[in-house]
């Protein structure tokens, strides 16, 4: 059954249907990391705000579309996390709560391999659908936001320089461009839905929106009002499965 018609199910009798869960499988934009500060020398941490996580905003347009159905939702999002790495976690963090939809949400982190890594991160998330698939769970990758272009003029810290200066090379040089290409013919063979809201925010840009300031750390982190845009994504994308 269809996410979306489990929600159905359960609004229109909350008493004999079972609750809906849907887990988030994701690095520090699922986790609801927004700025960032130092806390050493070359020691950087974040500022976390779940609640104000895309997440937690798909949950308030639910709340406002079906009143009477409580939503579940597990964050399994892990700041500087990547694919390879979450796949070793699915069962953990994931499989164990036996979600009706788990939403895959991975790459910012795992660009800055570079491109000589890519065929690690295919390879990473066709491992995770296929776990998620074995448990016959409907599986959404959600494409990641695009990352700064040039060094913000707010960034004064040599550490936090360096990073974005090698985020913007990443970004303009095309690299990340074909990881989330790479990730969406992985999808097209394992058939998983795609909610493209790294098209997103190319289209923003190209029709003359500074996506750069929409990032709060000036980095890869959107802002808290931009979470929206992946939560009304997901949300369209849902609706269409």
């Amino acid at each position: 059954m269809k996410i979306i018609e489990k929600i159905k199910k359960k609004s229109e009798n909350i008493f004999e249907n079972e609750s809906v869960c849907i887990a988030f499988l994701g690095d520090s934009v699922t986790q609801g990391c927004f700025e960032v500060y130092k806390t050493g020398e070359t020691a950087i941490d974040t500022v976390y705000e779940p609640q104000n996580a895309y997440h937690s905003d798909l949950k308030k347009i639910f709340s406002v579309l079906y009143p009477n159905v409580p939503l579940n939702i597990i964050n399994a999002g892990i700041s500087g996390d990547h694919a390879a790495n979450a796949q070793r976690r699915v069962k953990r963090d994931v499989l164990r709560f036996s979600p009706d939809l788990v939403v895959v949400s991975f790459g910012l982190n795992d660009v800055t391999k570079d491109i000589e890594k890519i065929g690690e991160y295919t390879e990473a998330l066709h491992s995770i659908f296929t776990q998620l698939k074995e448990k016959k769970i409907e599986v959404i990758f959600m494409t990641p936001p695009l990352m700064a272009h040039q060094v913000d003029c707010e960034l004064t810290d040599k550490e936090l320089v360096r990073i974005a200066e090698d985020l913007s090379r990443l970004q303009n040089s095309g690299v990340f461009d074909q990881y989330v290409q790479a990730a969406k013919e992985v999808c097209a063979k394992d058939g998983i839905v795609v909610c493209d809201c790294y098209a997103k925010w190319k289209l923003l840009r190209n029709c003359g929106v500074n996506t750069d300031r929409l990032l709060c750390n000036r980095l890869n982190h959107p802002s808290r009002e931009m979470h929206w845009l992946f939560a009304a994504s997901l949300v369209e994308t849902m609706f269409q499965m």
